[in-house]
């Protein structure tokens, strides 16, 4: 009886899980807002931290500069994020497992702090808003845009850089921005930058104020001003402030520095962008120009782009 007590003991010590770390793929709990009991019935972890489906997204856009949103916004205390992309709504093959595998992705938090996933697909992905308004319709939404056309350069530089690790071949930029003269209709990248096109999407399901776009170009040169805005939309305690960042003239680019640990964001990000003639610049800006105007209009309000 007495070893029975005495491992009883010892398992009851064991540490709890940290808020930051997720479950384990495979794990399974009732689709909802928490991980079932994993104890005697009272719920979560000993440490009062449990898994809960998100109640921030960030839904893109790809080469928007997502990462830099999510490692900015889990400078405050009360947002705990996800690791990974979870491509939870976009991937079926995720989809179809359900809302427990879902919430098996999600990193441990206290009750009182919000969690947050990124997957910049969700954006640009039609079937998207509706299943995220079918899980919870009052969730809140952050969308980071940069200027279409830089936007473009960057997704083509990350396509480039990955071809070029791989040994694989690559077409030259030139002859996938453009087609007989003209601008190529049927490259990818370009769609992902006709924002309005994929807001209307969004906009069906979401009311205006439950999408907060951020200023991509805007964050990249001064963060805090942007970070602001965030925390008001998110409702959270003014906890980010100017010692949070730090310039990087080797890298180029804005730092974090966390209660004195200093990061920043990897190298594949912030990479200079190909030369692109001149001519093909113009064509890309008049390309951008209308819809552009129309994303405007959607959302009221202008932003610094062509």
């Amino acid at each position: 009886m007495a070893a029975l007590l005495l491992g009883l003991l010892l398992f009851a010590m064991q540490s709890p899980p940290l808020p930051s770390r997720p479950l384990a793929p495979g794990g399974s709990s009732l689709p909802g807002t928490a991980s079932p009991p994993a104890d005697n019935g009272t719920g979560g972890h000993p440490n009062g931290t449990l898994q809960q489906l998100p109640q921030i997204i960030i839904i893109g856009v790809r080469k928007g500069g997502t990462r830099a949103l999510i490692e900015m916004l889990s400078l405050h205390s009360a947002v705990v994020a996800a690791q990974n992309e979870v491509h939870f709504f976009d991937w079926e093959s995720h989809f179809q497992r359900g809302l427990s595998w879902y919430l098996s992705q999600m990193p441990y938090a206290f009750p009182d702090q919000l969690t947050v996933e990124k997957t910049p697909a969700y954006f640009t992905s039609p079937k998207v808003p509706k299943r995220i308004y079918q899980m919870n319709p009052n969730i809140k939404l952050l969308l980071i845009l940069r200027d279409p056309t830089e936007r473009v350069l960057s997704d083509y530089t990350q396509v480039f850089y990955n071809r070029l690790q791989k040994h694989k071949r690559y077409q030259p930029i030139e002859s996938v921005l453009v087609k007989d003269g003209e601008i190529n209709l049927g490259y990818k990248a370009l769609n992902r930058s006709m924002y309005y096109v994929h807001m209307k999407n969004w906009l069906q399901y979401f009311p205006l104020g439950s999408i907060h776009v951020v200023d991509g170009d805007r964050l990249i040169k001064d963060p805090l001003p942007e970070m602001k805005k965030v925390e008001r939309f998110l409702e959270l305690e003014p906890q980010i402030n100017a010692s949070n960042f730090y310039f990087n003239k080797t890298k180029g680019f804005y730092c974090l520095r966390d209660h004195g640990r200093e990061r920043c964001l990897h190298d594949s990000k912030g990479r200079a962008h190909p030369h692109v003639a001149p001519a093909i610049l113009q064509k890309l800006y008049q390309f951008f120009h209308q819809p552009n105007k129309r994303f405007f209009e959607l959302v009221g309000r202008t932003f610094n782009w062509n």
